[in-house]
């Protein structure tokens, strides 16, 4: 299939960017700017995903950070004081942060609606303002291209949402984590009033990422050799780097921007073919790219978004999921580092994994079944 001409275009600023990545990565980051105002900022959870890139950037910004959770994980090496606080939104023990007071509230982990009505309770009135992290999950149709955030939102259809427990999320995902996060939205809304924003990711991607599930084309591109491409190239798809997330966080903070904002990117359209093609602009090695239609890996089985990640085909029922409307957060000051600095951050983070961990890909099919489909379909086409 040929490449489209915005495509190389893209395919081709991949490229420049990739000349020069060894020194970027060598030069020392650029100093971050000062806040005006310094914010007490509290966040629930913080050693995860994006917490740690919320913090870091908090701290550079010259805002002071308390985190609350249950300890379970080690906290980074913080470059500045942070204050530890410790509790279990599970068993409702929010002990800690009884009586205190901050200016911001940043809820990353929760999924569950108690999780928020808890944290309201003792948390409402302390704090000036309110951010939640949500999901494009919440909407009630996946499939629609051009998904904004006025979009019809998934029903909860149990008994009672705020009997929902982790245990209970776990033994029913496909059916209850949008609406939930849903339900946790409108939670946070009744809890907190109009000092609420809440923010809408799709795939989060770059270092730290412990799904593997954008990993999976980076290192399966760097491996060389026939890859399997999902669909004809032109099938749209979203992610955003967990560190342009968090930090935009800390800005919506500073600005005391409230609202609701898709937090997808990049800032164009980008194709399944710009993605393989702008990932092997920066791992390079011999490689080649082999279209295989929907409808035949969908013959032999293949979970779309699971077995090929954050890849669904456009007529599929989260085919809107690559095509969510990003407007109102880029007008909201959302930005994205480039594509080729992602790629080459997030292979440098996974090959300095340990080895065991490297071979338990979390995401994606195995190289046997990629090259068993090759096979079958090269048999089919002739």
């Amino acid at each position: 299939m040929s490449t489209s001409r915005r495509d190389l275009f893209r395919l081709g600023a991949f490229a420049a960017a990739a000349t020069v990545l060894p020194a970027f990565a060598a030069a020392p980051a650029p100093a971050v700017p000062r806040a005006a105002r310094p914010l007490r900022i509290l966040i629930l959870g913080g050693t995860g995903f994006t917490g740690p890139f919320q913090v870091a950037y908090a701290l550079a910004r010259g805002h002071r950070v308390t985190l609350f959770n249950r300890g379970s994980r080690p906290s980074p090496e913080w470059p500045g004081e942070v204050e530890q606080l410790h509790g279990d939104r599970n068993t409702g023990d929010l002990a800690a942060l009884e009586g205190r007071e901050w200016d911001v509230c940043i809820d990353n982990p929760t999924t569950l609606p108690f999780w928020v009505r808890d944290a309201g309770r003792v948390l409402a009135g302390r704090v000036g303002h309110y951010l939640f992290i949500s999901t494009i999950s919440v909407y009630a149709d996946g499939s629609r291209p051009g998904i904004d955030e006025d979009a019809p939102l998934a029903q909860y259809r149990g008994a009672d949402a705020m009997a929902e427990t982790q245990e209970s999320l776990r033994a029913d995902v496909g059916n209850l984590y949008g609406p939930l996060k849903a339900r946790s939205e409108a939670e946070a809304r009744h809890q907190f009033g109009e000092r609420v924003t809440i923010v809408r990711p799709g795939y989060i991607v770059g270092p730290r990422d412990e799904t593997d599930r954008f990993t999976y084309w980076p290192k399966r591109i760097a491996e060389g050799g026939e890859v399997l491409v999902p669909g004809d190239g032109r099938d749209p798809v979203q992610m955003i780097d967990g560190r342009d997330l968090g930090e935009w966080m800390i800005r919506l903070a500073e600005a005391g921007t409230t609202g609701t904002f898709n937090a997808v990117g990049p800032d164009y359209r980008l194709s399944t073919d710009a993605m393989v093609h702008g990932i092997h602009a920066v791992t390079g090695g011999p490689v080649r790219f082999t279209h295989v239609p929907a409808a035949f890996l969908a013959e032999q089985g293949v979970r779309f978004g699971a077995d090929l990640p954050v890849w669904f085909p456009q007529e599929h029922e989260f085919g809107g999921y690559g095509q969510v409307s990003n407007a109102r957060a880029l007008a909201a000051g959302l930005s994205f580092r480039p594509f080729a600095t992602t790629v080459a951050d997030l292979l440098a983070w996974y090959r300095g994994l340990p080895s065991e961990r490297q071979a338990e890909l979390r995401a994606g099919m195995p190289r046997e079944r990629e090259a068993e489909l090759l096979r079958a379909w090269h048999a089919r086409a002739g």
